[in-house]
């Protein structure tokens, strides 16, 4: 059931990650010693960290005309993030030979990704500006997720690590000048704030996520998840949407229901991609 509710929000095969077990001894792009492959491995809160980072990323003009003019994103809510789940596995757990394709794939649909913004000015999906608004939302509401949901004690040199590593990732998707701290990502997030809109085209997509389309049966985790993605949102944009702050006595009762609900998902996906890719590079089950 566990596992059938996540495909219900972001897709994937129903068998095993096999794929992930190839070339023997592939470090791939960052290696078990990162802090990628540490925050990635938790799905509870990266689904978390995904639904808040894709609010954000609608709030710019420009990010989100490339998704509304040449994605299926409003008719494929699931497949969307499903392949958005895949990168992220790809590049974090795959061999360098999966991690580089896909790289390359996606630069090269990027390439084809322009237009004009709904105030009719020009964008495509290879300016480093875009991408790095991309970037910094993915990776600031991954950590946060991950610090609430997950593990709150972190270090703040893991912390960031975690930025300046992913930042390698970044630059090979074509952004430039990536803060490699999570100070300099917090300040380059303040950058963007004239910038973000809470226009027509972005509350289409916070409707989406509200009203995210789940079997019945899926219906309360998949709410639940959305719910907890919103709360996961920077101060700042809650006003912005247009919708009210978590009260602490709120966000209690959120974060014990996803607690609560993240032990079966852990154990239902212990074996699951990280556990693969481990596997593949030291030919044996990593010991908790």
């Amino acid at each position: 059931m566990i596992r059938k509710s996540i495909r219900e929000m972001v897709g994937g095969s129903k068998g095993p990650p096999v794929a992930f077990l190839e070339p023997p001894g592939d470090r791939g792009l960052f290696g078990p010693e990162s802090m990628p492959w540490e925050i990635h491995a938790d799905f509870m809160s990266m689904m978390i960290g995904g639904i808040s980072s894709l609010i954000l990323q609608a709030l710019h003009p420009g990010a989100l005309a490339g998704v509304w003019d040449h994605s299926s994103f409003r008719e494929d809510l699931k497949g969307r993030l499903g392949r958005t789940a895949f990168f992220i596995a790809a590049t974090t757990y795959g061999s360098t030979a999966m991690a580089e394709s896909i790289i390359t794939r996606v630069n090269q649909i990027h390439t084809k990704v322009t237009g004009f913004d709904e105030f009719s000015r020009p964008y495509q999906a290879t300016d480093p500006h875009l991408l790095n608004w991309v970037h910094i939302t993915e990776t600031s509401s991954f950590l946060s997720s991950y610090l609430a949901h997950k593990n709150k004690y972190l270090t703040q040199g893991q912390k960031d690590q975690y930025f300046s590593e992913m930042a390698r990732l970044a630059v090979k998707l074509g952004a430039v000048d990536v803060p490699n701290a999570q100070r300099g990502t917090t300040e380059m997030m303040k950058q963007y704030r004239s910038e973000l809109y809470f226009g027509d085209r972005a509350k289409n997509i916070v409707s989406l996520l509200n009203h995210f389309p789940a079997s019945l049966p899926a219906k309360p985790f998949v709410k639940l998840i959305t719910e907890a993605g919103f709360a996961n949102l920077p101060d700042w944009a809650f006003e912005l949407i247009q919708r009210k702050k978590p009260s602490l006595i709120e966000k209690l009762a959120l974060d014990t229901a996803v607690s609560v609900i993240a032990k079966p998902v852990r154990l239902a996906l212990k074996d699951g991609v990280a556990a693969h890719s481990y596997r593949r590079i030291y030919g044996k089950d990593k010991i908790d």
